[in-house]
């Protein structure tokens, strides 16, 4: 996959470093945003071809709340964003979230922690 871009918006510096080191490895191009709202922006400059973004950030829902303005936005809608959350396991919730065109328009939601071998998997899946 050389040259393309993913952008990784999660507020876990560890987190980041080691995905951005297991993407960059393969030929993937890496930028990240510690907060939603910097994540939208620097997805505009940035046009990545696929976003990584995490739930939990500044609120307990701010990657769901993101998640829903790409479809809104003219340059970002076409770009395929993946949930990779750890909020079922922090939550002790009984149930995982699914993608739904209206509430959580995603392709996929990856629990964390997440293999290395099925996170490039789903990467490779759903870029563009």
């Amino acid at each position: 996959m050389e040259g393309k871009k993913i952008l990784i918006i999660d507020d876990e510096p560890d987190f980041v470093e080691s995905v951005a080191r297991v993407l960059e490895a393969r030929g993937y191009k890496i930028d990240s945003a510690p907060s939603g709202k910097e994540g939208m922006e620097k997805a505009k400059i940035f046009q990545p071809n696929l976003v990584l973004l995490d739930v939990m950030m500044a609120t307990k829902t701010e990657g769901f709340d993101i998640s829903r303005e790409f479809p809104k936005d003219e340059i970002l809608k076409s770009i395929p964003v993946i949930i990779v959350t750890g909020l079922r396991e922090k939550m002790n919730l009984p149930f995982g979230f699914e993608p739904d065109k209206t509430w959580l328009p995603v392709k996929v939601v990856l629990e964390k922690p997440i293999t290395p071998k099925r996170l490039l998997a789903e990467i490779e899946k759903h870029i563009k």
